[in-house]
């Protein structure tokens, strides 16, 4: 199996006490999800890139949407090490697959 993809991690902590930081959050997410980042918890989004380059022009275009206020992190790991990310749940359950069956190479 290739791991050639790159995942980049989108952490954020934007303050939303006023109409327009509020503002400012929907639009910056608004603007993330249609460069294809979805999310996997509350203030973490993910984006899959198929290389290195790819991975930098997502980067870049983030910068263009930064928002005045808050804290933005973009965290750049190989699909293997995406992969390799453990699921701790609170009850088991065999529904998640939590190995490296669950890449989908296209």
């Amino acid at each position: 199996m290739s791991y050639k993809q790159m995942r980049l991690v989108l952490f954020f902590d934007l303050p939303v006490e006023t109409v327009s930081q509020q503002r400012d959050y929907r639009n910056f997410m608004k603007k993330m999800k249609s460069q294809g980042f979805y999310m996997i918890q509350k203030s973490v989004y993910v984006k899959m890139g198929i290389d290195q380059q790819a991975a930098d022009s997502a980067i870049a275009k983030v910068r263009t949407e930064l928002p005045k206020d808050g804290n933005i992190f973009v965290l750049r790991v190989t699909e293997k090490q995406f992969a390799a990310m453990e699921f701790l749940l609170g009850d088991y359950s065999t529904d998640v697959i939590n190995d490296d069956r669950r890449i989908i190479e296209l």
